[in-house]
């Protein structure tokens, strides 16, 4: 009965009657009312009204697997490997212990929350509970690791798609995995491989994401609240997390697709979308500060680099600053 009413509830634009319900259902008003407690304590948001019945709020709605589904297409291939957790302590690790017990490709990992959410070099990530969509998807490409080296770049291409699917937003690319909105970060992305120890090749790669959904300013920690950004602060109004993350993994699911044989289309995205180029960066490493000019991506997904003394160089590696981001002034 519950899920029932949660479906009429769920497919409704405006207020539904207990009586209409009832009718519907072939169940008593009692009935309805019982199923709609249920699904309060767990954790839906319904509102009534008298005279009027139930509304579900469907920008509140909890990340679950059900709601995920509905709001995926019925052929949705990975639909029977998508795990949804209230809690994990980084949905990146769940996922490489699953794939090292043999989780097949297009196994999704998505929490509520992250204990220990990470970032690139080791930094811990902000995953409050009821704020994000933390995610991530496994993917065994059958390929060498070089094969692989614009990972990131596809990743960051398919998290932009999926938000501009969801919001109508456009956000920009800070090479190589930061997504930004008005300068400020909101998503991080963080991929990993792990490689056949005989052939060398790629056993499985896992892409994380975590993005910032419903924060307002002073949900962030005080030291991130000027460098970071939502959905929620960039639209002006709530945010169903539950479509993001089918947006999500229909964008990776996409990107799958064209990973091995549309490189070069995936990077003529990425450029277009990656607000460091032409922009004056700082290039740090250990110590060392670089100050230069990004000009390019390459074949790779490498940064091209202009600096003061006239060499260009190629950067794989180390921390990029854009000047006016992030505090570099």
């Amino acid at each position: 009965m519950k899920d029932a009413v949660l479906s009429e509830l769920r497919n409704a634009d405006e207020y539904l009657s207990g009586q209409e319900l009832s009718v519907r259902l072939g169940v008593s008003r009692t009935a309805v009312w019982k199923a709609v407690e249920k699904l309060r304590r767990e954790g839906y948001t319904i509102r009534s009204a008298p005279n009027r019945g139930y509304r579900l709020e469907k920008t509140a709605l909890p990340l679950c697997r059900e709601e995920i589904l509905a709001r995926l297409p019925e052929d949705f291939p990975w639909q029977d490997r998508i795990l949804c957790l209230d809690s994990v302590d980084s949905t990146n690790t769940r996922l490489k212990a699953m794939a090292a017990q043999g989780a097949p490709h297009g196994s999704a990992v998505i929490a509520e929350q992250q204990t220990s959410g990470r970032g690139r070099r080791g930094r811990s990530f902000s995953s409050p509970p009821g704020m994000g969509v933390y995610l991530s998807v496994l993917l065994r490409p059958n390929c060498r690791p070089e094969e692989l080296m614009h990972l990131t770049c596809a990743a960051a291409v398919a998290v932009c798609n999926a938000i501009a699917s969801v919001t109508g937003l456009q956000p920009g690319i800070k090479w190589t995995n930061d997504i930004v909105l008005n300068g400020k970060k909101l998503v991080g992305i963080l991929t990993e491989l792990s490689l056949e120890a005989e052939s060398g090749c790629v056993e499985y790669a896992v892409i994380g994401a975590g993005i910032n959904c419903c924060q307002q300013k002073s949900d962030f920690p005080e030291e991130i609240q000027d460098i970071a950004t939502s959905l929620r602060l960039a639209v002006g109004k709530p945010i169903d997390r539950n479509a993001v993350a089918a947006a999500m993994l229909r964008a990776m699911a996409e990107m799958e697709q064209h990973l091995l044989t549309g490189q070069a289309a995936i990077l003529a995205d990425y450029r277009q979308r990656c607000i460091t180029l032409g922009k004056e960066i700082a290039l740090l490493r250990g110590e060392e500060r670089r100050y230069g000019t990004a000009l390019d991506v390459d074949t790779q997904g490498a940064l091209l680099v202009a600096f003061a003394d006239g060499h260009i160089e190629t950067v794989n590696s180390g921390e990029v600053s854009v000047r006016g981001m992030y505090g570099y002034v």
